[in-house]
């Protein structure tokens, strides 16, 4: 430091040497205070210089520094001595970096300080400073120093010795929390862009006040100091935290600072139950609605599969969205993640994929029909399930109606998870033409009985037709869906029962599979999404005709009505000659009756109505060849004749030719002529010869 030279008032004039009578300096002064142990004289000193120069409306820098130095001397006086109220203000008021004084306390720098790292002080006080290196060092000294060896057996293990190390310990720490507070509180006012002093020193303040807090159980204190701009290393609060079990102003101190990684990692310990802190009310909530909002990929994958374990249903619409134009690998290892994680979630994703996403790759439609079949399985195997699904056919077997068995079973069913399985199993299995069929009716083979609609549906896929229409006609008794299996080509559920399973029981998605996805400029009508793009041809539709006829036929006598009714409604697909060669000749002729009417009455009405087409197509004809006769007539015509084999050719004359076998008889030549020699040929025609040939052109365009 600069020293500061007083001014003299008063010279003596000597015979050799000139004297000046010159004053103390306030440092001389306050030193020799200090040595004299006079600290409350030396702090008065120092207080009236400060209120001098307070006064003035220009500091004098030399005089600032005159008067830091002497604070920090008496600060540090009152530091070695355990004076800590007082050595925090002197200290404060002598404007000490807050570096010099924290470096007493290890137990909370850690490492804040580097050795390359050096901080400013004045050369007389860093020379006075106390030389321990802790307060605990400090404090022990002092204790040494003042009572001992009056305190038995010592001053460390003496039980008045040791409250009192801790009442001085509390003092210090009290002490260094209010002069780094004080020091920040000052920052802002001098220094609010943090840029005057090097970084390395709010890192200090900020930090260590941090811990402070946290010690001292001021968790309001340490949140405003969260929210205000600061310079927190996380690495050294971090673990002071969690100790306190501060998650809370942890999860705020991540959230200020942007720290998602760690900021969900705490989310997730305490919504695990890992960690608990009642301040943080919903965790699990806060990680979805934090997902959401950053909409971060990576985030989503890493935690999505994660929270699949804690609440599947929000997790699988967070891992879904905004997955439109994702690649396939990509779903696939998600898929992979999410299986591992909770199985069940799983299945939730690869629906996504398979029924909103209309992915088309077999293998998931594989996997799909899988884990429906196990499920469908897993029903069937609890008791209760499987009792009520044999009353269901059994009922419907002796009901004699005409609704299909799936509507029935929709209908009456009470509703239940089970319910829901087997609806989504039935409706997946139709829809879908993706997945292995084979497997899939090995594993139904065994439950024909109370499966038998699934079965079915297999069996129409693998184009076993007879066999599918056996099973809905003799073992379920289902005659609707046996007839709509003709009409639709091999199909067992139509889309329209389909779509209305989808709006009654909120299986919409499952029910879109059985039309191709409609784009958003279409209309979004319940026509336009049961408009098909596949097509039966009717040759098609006679043949699983005729296959149901022989099953209702092989049924006996006792299928008789609904062969009745059978050759009622679809005699058009069926020949009459196949039909009573099908008939066993001991059914009654009541039976055939209606359908023998129907076909004769239809074969005569297409007989007649083609004798009336044919007519009028001759009608058309005549009238036709009369219109044009005049036309031809006055434009002429080539005739061709046959030649006689007599060799007269040469001997034709006139406008005769020999062209090929024939005679080609120039008849406009001749027409030209006549005209001429009638005299009606008018001015505007125009005779052409091209290769000896002859044309003429009037008003009626060139012949």
């Amino acid at each position: 430091m600069k020293s500061s030279t007083s001014r003299s008032n008063v010279l003596v004039l000597g015979s050799n040497a000139v004297y000046s009578l010159l004053p103390s300096t306030l440092i001389a002064q306050v030193e020799a205070l200090l040595d004299a142990h006079r600290i409350e004289d030396a702090v008065d000193m120092a207080d009236q210089q400060r209120r001098k120069v307070e006064a003035q409306l220009t500091v004098d820098e030399e005089e600032a520094d005159e008067l830091r130095y002497v604070y920090q001397r008496i600060g540090f006086q009152c530091f070695a001595e355990t004076l800590f109220d007082d050595a925090g203000r002197h200290l404060f008021h002598g404007e000490l970096d807050p570096r010099a004084l924290i470096s007493y306390y290890p137990e909370y720098y850690d490492s804040l300080f580097h050795l390359d790292e050096s901080i400013d002080l004045f050369s007389g006080v860093a020379e006075r400073m106390p030389t321990e290196e802790s307060i605990d060092d400090i404090i022990a000294a002092n204790l040494v120093r003042n009572y001992s060896p009056h305190l038995a057996p010592n001053t460390r293990t003496a039980p008045p010795a040791v409250e009192l190390r801790a009442v001085l310990k509390m003092a210090a720490t009290d002490m260094l929390r209010s002069f780094l507070r004080k020091w920040r509180r000052k920052r802002r006012l001098d220094d609010p862009g943090g840029t005057i002093k090097p970084k390395a020193l709010y890192q200090a303040v900020d930090t260590v006040l941090a811990r402070l807090y946290v010690e001292s159980d001021e968790k309001s204190e340490l949140l405003i100091l969260i929210h205000e701009p600061n310079d927190i290393l996380m690495s050294e609060v971090e673990p002071a935290l969690v100790t306190a079990k501060w998650f809370n102003a942890l999860c705020q101190l991540y959230q200020i600072r942007g720290e998602d990684a760690k900021l969900l990692d705490v989310w997730s310990r305490l919504a695990a139950g890992e960690w608990i802190d009642p301040e943080v009310e919903d965790p699990l909530s806060n990680m979805f609605t934090f997902l959401n909002e950053k909409k971060d990929r990576a985030l989503i994958r890493q935690w999505g599969v994660w929270l699949t374990k804690q609440d599947s249903e929000r997790a699988i619409k967070l891992l879904t969205s905004g997955r439109k134009h994702n690649r396939q690998e990509d779903d696939f290892a998600l898929l992979q993640q999410i299986q591992e994680s909770n199985p069940a979630a799983a299945l939730q994703f690869l629906e996504h994929l398979v029924l909103r996403k209309r992915s088309q790759n077999a293998a998931l439609h594989v996997q799909l029909a899988t884990l429906y079949v196990d499920q469908l399985l897993s029903c069937v195997s609890d008791e209760a399930t499987s009792k009520l699904w044999r009353a269901k056919v059994s009922s419907y077997s002796s009901s004699q109606t005409n609704v299909p068995f799936l509507s029935y079973f929709a209908s009456t069913t009470p509703d239940s998870d089970s319910k829901r399985t087997r609806l989504k199993t039935i409706l997946f299995l139709q829809a879908s033409e993706l997945y292995d069929v084979e497997p899939i009716r090995t594993r139904l083979q065994d439950y024909e009985k109370l499966l038998s609609l699934e079965l079915s549906i297999v069996e129409g896929k693998l184009g076993h037709d007879r066999s599918a229409l056996s099973i809905l006609v003799h073992t379920l008794h289902d005659s609707s869906s046996a007839e709509a299996y003709c009409t639709l080509g091999g199909e067992v559920v139509p889309a329209k029962t389909a779509q209305s399973l989808g709006e009654r029981f909120s299986l919409q998605s499952w029910a879109a599979l059985f039309v191709p996805p409609v784009s958003a400029g279409k209309a979004k009508s319940s026509a336009a999404f049961m408009k098909r793009q596949k097509s039966v041809s009717e040759e098609r539709k006679r043949e699983l005709t005729r296959i149901l006829l022989e099953v209702y036929m092989s049924g006996g006598e006792a299928m008789s009505g609904r062969t009745a009714q059978l050759l009622a409604a679809q005699g058009m697909n069926l020949d009459v000659v196949d039909v009573l060669s099908l008939i066993p000749p001991e059914w009654p002729l009541r039976v055939l009756s209606s359908f023998l009417e129907r076909s004769f009455r239809r074969t005569l009405h297409t007989r007649h109505e083609g004798q009336i087409i044919k007519s009028i197509a001759a009608s058309e004809n005549l009238a036709v060849a009369e219109r044009t006769w005049l036309i031809l007539r006055e434009q002429g015509a080539i005739v061709e004749e046959a030649v006689d084999d007599d060799g007269e050719d040469d001997e034709k004359s006139g406008s005769e030719k020999a062209v090929g076998l024939g005679l080609e008889l120039d008849e406009k030549t001749a027409l030209l002529n006549a005209r001429v020699e009638e005299g009606k040929v008018r001015e505007n025609v125009v005779d052409v010869e091209p290769e000896g040939r002859m044309f003429y052109s009037d008003n009626s365009g060139l012949t």
